[in-house]
């Protein structure tokens, strides 16, 4: 089996918001977008697909479900400590503010309006050696 892209698809109350989130704050772009749905992607990390909670392309076991324990997290070369002013500046949530973990790890978090958590994360130099 070969892949040729990577999607993550969530589900929410309010497409129309979160895609606004992903735009405006994550440098995405609107692929494809209707009723209930919006395709968003940026060429360097994994595409996202927004559905409205109890549309009916899903099966009906997992219409009434959202996003929930999840978090999308994306790993930064530099910069982290930029990025995370920037949004704040920009009005996003900041849901965790930026930290250093023991093991070499550097990251914070916002969350969109419907509650999915983005995690940015940048690994120190020596980190693991």
């Amino acid at each position: 089996m070969q892949f040729t892209a990577s999607t993550v698809s969530l589900t929410v109350d309010d497409v129309a918001a979160s895609r606004e989130f992903f735009t405006t704050h994550l440098g995405y772009t609107v692929q494809h977008a209707a009723d209930g749905f919006a395709s968003l992607s940026r060429e360097d990390a994994v595409d996202v697909v927004l559905l409205a909670r109890g549309i009916e392309v899903l099966p009906p076991e997992q219409r009434d479900q959202r996003a929930a324990g999840l978090i999308l997290a994306f790993t930064v070369a530099s910069g982290l400590q930029e990025q995370e002013r920037l949004l704040r500046d920009a009005g996003a949530r900041i849901t965790m503010p930026l930290r250093q973990e023991p093991w070499g790890e550097r990251l914070f978090q916002v969350t969109d309006p419907n509650g999915v958590i983005v995690q940015f994360v940048e690994w120190a130099a020596d980190a693991g050696q």
